[in-house]
């Protein structure tokens, strides 16, 4: 099985690798995409594309509520003040967009690694013909949050998260074998530049923009992450708290009433979180696609390692830049830094990783298109699903 050694890079990739050309990365990046049941993404350039009914008070609002949402008694009372509006409006308003489809949730984020789940990003080379039924099987998997096909001889991207104390490299084992790819690589983080989306709704940032790497956007990372000592509290806490906060005048009350504690009690068991570094914060989550960001790519650069330290800082500091992070090589992938770029068409995503290019001097990248989307959810931390699937696919 190909997923576990580590390979060095080669020179070439069978004309693969770029050279100032994303276009030629397996495939052409413009034309239809057709679709067959799930979610499609066409990368074809063209003119942006707004959400519809959108407001400026509501793109404000959706900016306000990814970015800083407030812990305290009364959220949305917060949030109203700080934008001019009073508190019922900011819940009608919250209400429309989610049954819009724009606004995903809102609740915690939590750090996997630092919950101690491994995770790792995974590439598979999968027959085309058979690659919606492979994605279909992965799916099953409560660890897999993220599931793209992307236009590249490796096919098939997913995030798989495994549970503290489990063996990753076996429940890999098995994804492998169900998804009958000819090659699953792992491709874990070594470093971590940036993890943060925020969808700026208003649509005034340039592709060239740049924006502060704040300290919750750029968790550590180690390989011996130690895993924490949680209580049956805390656990509970978590459970709770990672589902959609409620739209109450006292919503996380409301979570309270299912904890068991006050609504004061929960505040401070999440500022706590904060402070340990469990929770990466409190915020919305976009529908990307309904919000009016079409297209999403993966710029994908062979950094030399000694310039690391340098160049992938420097690309994280893009805005239009939501993730960042160092992976491994591999004889047949030489990219180390990874970049994972919104916009609102194609050609967002283009300028912006053209910009990068500019400004660091890498021009060896490619550019991979999520062509289709399988599945994209949240990490659900400590539920039954995991049990259910280790021990129908591991034994006890």
């Amino acid at each position: 099985m190909a997923h576990i050694n580590r390979g060095s890079p080669r020179a070439t990739l069978d004309g693969q690798r770029l050279t100032r050309n994303p276009g030629a990365l397996g495939g052409p990046l413009t034309g239809p995409v057709r679709d067959d049941g799930a979610m499609t993404v066409t990368p074809t350039p063209g003119a942006a594309s707004e959400p519809t009914d959108l407001d400026d008070l509501d793109r404000e609002l959706l900016n306000a509520v990814q970015w800083d949402f407030p812990i305290v008694e009364r959220p949305y009372a917060a949030i109203g003040e700080r934008l001019g509006i009073d508190e019922a409006e900011v819940r009608e308003r919250i209400a429309t967009v989610k049954a819009a489809g724009v606004l995903r949730q809102l609740s915690a984020i939590f750090d996997t690694r630092a919950l101690g789940y491994s995770s790792a990003l995974v590439a598979a080379k999968i027959d085309p013909t058979t690659i919606d039924e492979a994605a279909e099987a992965l799916n099953a998997h409560p660890g897999i949050s993220h599931n793209y096909k992307r236009n590249h001889d490796y096919n098939l991207w997913y995030t798989l998260a495994v549970p503290p104390g489990e063996d990753f490299d076996a429940h890999l084992d098995v994804l492998h074998r169900q998804s009958g790819a000819s090659v699953t690589r792992k491709l874990p983080t070594l470093k971590l530049y940036k993890i943060g989306v925020k969808l700026d709704m208003t649509g005034n940032t340039a592709a060239n923009a740049k924006a502060e790497v704040l300290e919750h956007e750029r968790p550590e990372r180690r390989p011996d992450m130690e895993i924490p000592e949680l209580s049956d509290l805390d656990r509970r806490t978590i459970e709770v708290v990672q589902e959609d906060l409620s739209l109450g005048e006292f919503p996380f009350a409301d979570y309270g009433d299912q904890i068991g504690i006050s609504g004061a009690e929960v505040i401070e068991q999440l500022r706590r979180f904060k402070e340990r570094k469990w929770m990466r914060r409190f915020a919305a989550v976009m529908n990307h696609r309904t919000a009016g960001y079409k297209a999403n790519a993966m710029g994908v650069w062979a950094v030399p390692e000694e310039n690391l330290d340098e160049i992938g800082p420097a690309m994280a500091g893009f805005a239009a830049v939501s993730h960042c992070y160092r992976r491994p090589t591999y004889d047949d992938w030489p990219y180390t830094v990874f970049t994972m770029v919104h916009g609102r068409s194609a050609r967002d995503c283009e300028a912006t990783i053209e910009a990068i290019s500019d400004e660091t001097g890498v021009d060896e990248y490619a550019l991979l298109w999520s062509i289709k989307e399988y599945k994209k959810v949240r990490v659900r931390y400590f539920t039954d699903d995991w049990t259910t699937w280790t021990r129908a696919h591991l034994g006890d």
